[in-house]
């Protein structure tokens, strides 16, 4: 362990034993964790209101595309074809 790790160990070691003689069922996070906590709530809504905004905008439907078909055929036409000029299928280097 370093020197930092173990001064910063002695440093809490009294405030550790200082909670012996606190009541566990009386203590709370109190105002600062409501804060903390309400921060984070509203900082997710935000989030999630910014992301269905967003979300809303993008077009899932796709158009058609009428060339593709033509061209893949017309593609595998001539893939087929200089199988057939080559021998075996293999496509010249």
């Amino acid at each position: 362990m370093s020197a930092t790790a173990s001064l910063a160990v002695t440093h809490l070691v009294p405030l550790a034993a200082a909670g012996d003689d606190l009541d566990k069922n009386k203590v709370t996070p109190g105002v600062l964790g409501f804060i903390v906590f309400a921060v984070i709530g509203a900082a997710v809504w935000l989030l999630m209101k910014s992301m269905t905004k967003h979300m809303k905008r993008v077009n899932f439907e796709e158009a058609p595309d009428s060339a593709a078909p033509a061209t893949t055929a017309a593609s595998a036409a001539t893939a087929v074809s200089d199988g057939a000029a080559t021998g075996g299928g293999k496509t010249p280097a």
